[in-house]
């Protein structure tokens, strides 16, 4: 497993970098980010993305279900200045409603949508928290990407970084990881993966399907967080690469979407 996926406070500045450099331009283009709005990250982890929001004094709130994850984000926000103004929840979001974690300005999810089943109901059921003029920013690698299985949290030394084998049928590629990985719990991780990755196409019908407009779209060739993890700057996929349907996902890294009711 790399360095980052074990060191959570690496992976927490490395959020925080690519959120403040990348994220929150792509959302000022359309909406510019003032300290009285209302922020939520669904999915926060240990809240990286949300920290370049709460260094600008907006209201934040962040939601996920990994214990561990909160009780670490509790941890790095301790001594924050505007801790105040900060709320962190470990419960399904499927079990709030707006009268209990509010409505927002904007709604934030990085590598986070891959990994929900039944994206169809999650992204018509999350549409409540949105405020009328709200946006809903999401950024994600598409499924066939060389990393789309997120291999990358292997322990194995080869496989972990050898791209495109996720693509493989169910029952051989559940042969190879248990082949070479000796974990279960990640073994089961990227199961799930395989079985809730998206693609740039479904990604665009089910936000049609649930009456979302898109105000920004790009693709990456070089996805923005490529710039701390590997010193590649972002770089966005060539015209007559993201013209092409299907193909353009084995190509492009990340897409960033600003979409909104």
């Amino acid at each position: 497993m790399q360095q980052r996926h074990k060191d959570r406070k690496q992976y927490f500045d490395e959020q925080v970098y690519t959120t403040e450099k990348h994220v929150i331009p792509f959302v000022n283009e359309f909406m510019p980010i003032t300290k009285d709005m209302a922020i939520l990250e669904i999915g926060c982890g240990e809240g990286g993305n949300m920290k370049p929001f709460l260094d600008m004094g907006c209201q934040v709130v962040g939601i996920d279900l990994n214990e561990g994850q909160i009780e670490n984000a509790k941890v790095y926000f301790a001594d924050h200045p505007n801790v105040d103004n900060l709320k962190l929840i470990l419960r399904d979001i499927y079990k709030m409603k707006p009268n209990e974690l509010g409505e927002f300005d904007l709604i934030i999810m990085r590598d986070v949508i891959e990994h929900i089943p039944n994206q169809e109901k999650f992204m018509g059921y999350v549409k409540q928290f949105l405020k009328p003029t709200g946006k809903f920013f999401l950024g994600f690698p598409p499924w066939y990407m060389p990393f789309g299985g997120h291999q990358q949290i292997m322990n194995h030394k080869y496989f972990s970084k050898l791209p495109y084998y996720h693509l493989l049928p169910m029952p051989l590629y559940k042969g190879v990881l248990n082949m070479v990985e000796k974990s279960e719990k990640i073994r089961n991780e990227l199961v799930e993966i395989k079985e809730t990755g998206i693609s740039i196409e479904r990604f665009r019908r089910i936000i049609k399907t649930e009456n979302y407009k898109v105000d920004k779209e790009v693709m990456y060739l070089f996805n923005p967080n490529y710039e701390i993890k590997f010193g590649l700057n972002p770089k966005e996929q060539i015209g007559i690469v993201k013209a092409i349907p299907f193909f353009r996902n084995f190509l492009t890294t990340c897409c960033y979407y600003l979409i909104s009711k």
